[in-house]
């Protein structure tokens, strides 16, 4: 069964791509811009821009299930677009913030909730994955090491259980290959409950780069992050941070139940990815 990735360029759609293709299944990657993509040799790629619905039909031709990311803007075409070719099963990739009580209203929540909606509506089998917070979000605070900056925090003590993307793309490998988990939604989380300075700690002893947490008003965080994030968003995240402040976050067995492996730990993620945190 030949299938389908949306949002190669991103780090969960390009790695689930190369499994694939390891394992010896058919797979095509698909990005806005295709052309942009690196891929392993072999592995072809075509236009697929999920607000662009000229562009589904081809990306579709021959598919047997596909790998989506949560763009809702025309996802009513791009199911009809699906049933026509033949599709049989999606794997979503949606987000943890679902589960809340105002996902629908919610800025976070809201774009993978609509997602959810519209293929809990549909006949094709749907598969849901709900990670929590990606390790890779770890990311922001690389300019403060490298720079020698204190990390500005605005929760130091709020708590998540940050997952590596690796355990999303191979959560996301099973269910595409293992016909016997389809159908059902999984909440992914890491394996530990750690506070944002927690993370920092750990980033400096894997890269060497002693660095201090600075805690910063809600104000100031706000304005620092300004440039690159809408205010409601910044908004929405300061709230969440404020109420998992000292509260241990949620965790799942999801990722050992689907990969027969537990979770990554944040330790061995930041091990891995340390030299982006050197200054």
């Amino acid at each position: 069964m030949l299938t389908l990735v949306t949002g190669c360029r991103g780090r969960v759609g390009s790695t689930l791509v190369s499994l694939l293709h390891r394992g010896g299944h058919a797979v095509r990657a698909a990005s806005r811009n295709p052309g942009e993509l690196s891929l392993p040799p072999g592995v072809p790629s075509v236009a697929c821009d999920l607000s662009d619905p000229g562009t589904f039909a081809d990306a579709l031709a021959g598919v047997g299930s596909v790998f989506l990311y949560a763009e809702p803007s025309h996802v009513t075409e791009f199911l009809a677009a699906a049933r026509t070719a033949g599709v049989a099963h999606i794997v979503l990739l949606s987000s943890s913030a679902v589960l809340g009580p105002d996902a629908a209203s919610d800025p976070i929540a809201a774009s993978h909730h609509a997602m959810e909606q519209a293929l809990g509506d549909s006949p094709l089998t749907t598969t849901f994955l709900r990670p929590g917070a990606f390790a890779g979000n770890a990311y922001q605070w690389s300019e403060s090491f490298r720079s020698g900056r204190p990390v500005e925090l605005p929760y130091p003590h709020s708590r998540t259980s940050p997952i590596d993307e690796a355990d999303i793309a191979e959560a996301a490998l099973a269910v595409l290959t293992d016909t016997r988990l389809r159908g059902a939604a999984y909440h992914l989380t890491g394996p530990e409950s750690l506070t944002a300075a927690e993370q920092v700690g750990l980033l400096a002893a894997a890269s060497g780069s002693p660095v201090t947490v600075r805690t910063v008003s809600r104000a100031a965080w706000k304005e620092s992050v300004s440039p690159s994030l809408p205010e409601e968003i910044a908004e929405a995240l300061l709230d969440y941070w404020a109420t998992t402040a000292g509260s241990p976050a949620e965790l799942t067995g999801d990722i050992e139940k689907l990969t027969g492996r537990p979770a990554r730990t944040f330790a061995a993620w930041a091990a891995g990815h340390a030299a982006a945190f050197r200054a």
